[in-house]
C-alpha cells in the first residue's frame, strides 16, 4: 500500500501541551541519531491539535499510556508507550522514540493508523483501548 503523502489520510490526533513540549524537545535531540523516527515523530507532533493537559480526552494515548491494538494481521498487543529511558520491551514498555511508539501518540481509541517499520515494511494498527498505566 502505498502513500502519496506523510501526512495524507492519518487520521486526526490530539496532544498535550506537556507531552507536546517535551516530545519535540526529545525529536530534535534525536534526529542525528535516529532521524527517521525523529522524522515520524516531528511530522506527528506538527499535524497534531495541541490541547491543554486537563482538556485531553482519557481515551487518547499519551506517554505513560497502556494502549492495547490489533496489526492489520489480527495479532494484538498491549504496550506502555514511554520515554526512551523508560523503555523494556520484555515489560511491553515501548519507546516513542520507536516506529510504533511516533505512531501511537495521540491515537484515541477506534483508530486506525498506517506506519513503516524500520526494515521499510507498510503496516497499519487500530487502538483498541487506552487507559493510563496502573503505576503512572
Amino acid at each position: 500500500m502505498q502513500i502519496k503523502s506523510k501526512t495524507k489520510s492519518k487520521p486526526k490526533i490530539a496532544i498535550c501541551e506537556s507531552d507536546h513540549a517535551r516530545l519535540l524537545a526529545l525529536a530534535n535531540a534525536a534526529e542525528e541519531r535516529f532521524p527517521e523516527v525523529a522524522e515520524e515523530l516531528l511530522i506527528e507532533l506538527e499535524r497534531a491539535r495541541i490541547v491543554a493537559d486537563h482538556s485531553l480526552p482519557a481515551k487518547a494515548v499519551r506517554i505513560g499510556s497502556l494502549v492495547a491494538f490489533e496489526r492489520e494481521n489480527g495479532a494484538r498487543q498491549t504496550v506502555t508507550l514511554v520515554l526512551p529511558e523508560d523503555a523494556d520491551i520484555s515489560r511491553g514498555r515501548v519507546s516513542i522514540l520507536t516506529p510504533i511508539g511516533a505512531a501511537l501518540i495521540g491515537l484515541s481509541e477506534g483508530q486506525a493508523m498506517q506506519w513503516t517499520a524500520r526494515d521499510g515494511t507498510q503496516h497499519v494498527l487500530s487502538v483498541l483501548s487506552v487507559s493510563k498505566e496502573p503505576d503512572a
